[in-house]
């Protein structure tokens, strides 16, 4: 596949614009020499012959002047393709698909999403919700961005950094006897209820919960 410098693309059509070499390269502010060498190396890429002298004009030939009706498509692609990637760097046009728990999305996200919008009001956000293992399934498959979660976390393809600490409440019957210190030990000696089995798969789980708790006097 023939290749296309988007640099000599640009001096051959100042060189058929002025009439000649050294007025391109004046324009160009370059040197006639440099401007022959890339008119020499754009010719030998493309395999034709692009620019043809009539007397002391330099002019297109029929091969250049193909060349040369593309050539303003060919700027304007290019323009726009810079422009559009320069506005993602320097305003936050995009999006980016972050996941998290039901607890972070209601009580963490919404002060850092209002950031967001005001600083990149052209910014599409999306939030999704999910326990641990399958918002970081979903990062490493790249169906999200950035995953909220709580750790640990280990995956040799993302890279993890602790955010912050949440404090753990433990709510127990009044005549429950409780070491000072709670550890995860003694709680594994006790009857627990958690609201998310997948999360936490040691504990006693049942729907009836709230007529449990009830009796126990909580």
């Amino acid at each position: 596949m023939k290749s296309l410098n988007l640099d000599y693309l640009k001096t051959f059509v100042a060189v058929v614009e002025h009439g000649s070499f050294s007025a391109a390269a004046d324009h160009l502010r370059l040197t006639q020499p440099a401007v022959s060498l890339q008119i020499r190396q754009l010719e030998k890429s493309l395999g034709a012959v692009l620019i043809e002298r009539v007397g002391r004009v330099a002019r297109a030939t029929v091969a250049g002047e193909e060349l040369l009706a593309h050539a303003a498509g060919i700027d304007a692609a290019v323009t726009s393709a810079v422009t559009a990637v320069f506005r993602h760097a320097e305003e936050g046009v995009g999006r980016i698909r972050i996941g998290t728990g039901a607890t972070a999305c209601i009580f963490l996200l919404p002060p850092i999403l209002t950031n967001l919008r005001q600083r990149f009001p052209n910014l599409e956000i999306t939030v999704t919700t999910g326990n641990t293992a399958d918002i970081v399934k979903a990062v490493e498959g790249n169906i999200l961005d950035v995953g909220l979660v709580t750790m640990p976390v280990s995956s040799r393809s993302l890279h993890i950094a602790p955010v912050m600490d949440d404090e753990f409440v433990l709510v127990a019957p009044s005549g429950m006897q409780l070491p000072t210190r709670i550890t995860a030990a003694a709680l594994a000696t006790r009857p627990a209820f958690f609201s998310n089995a997948a999360a936490t798969p040691v504990g006693l789980q049942t729907n009836g919960l709230r007529g449990a708790v009830r009796s126990s006097g909580l």
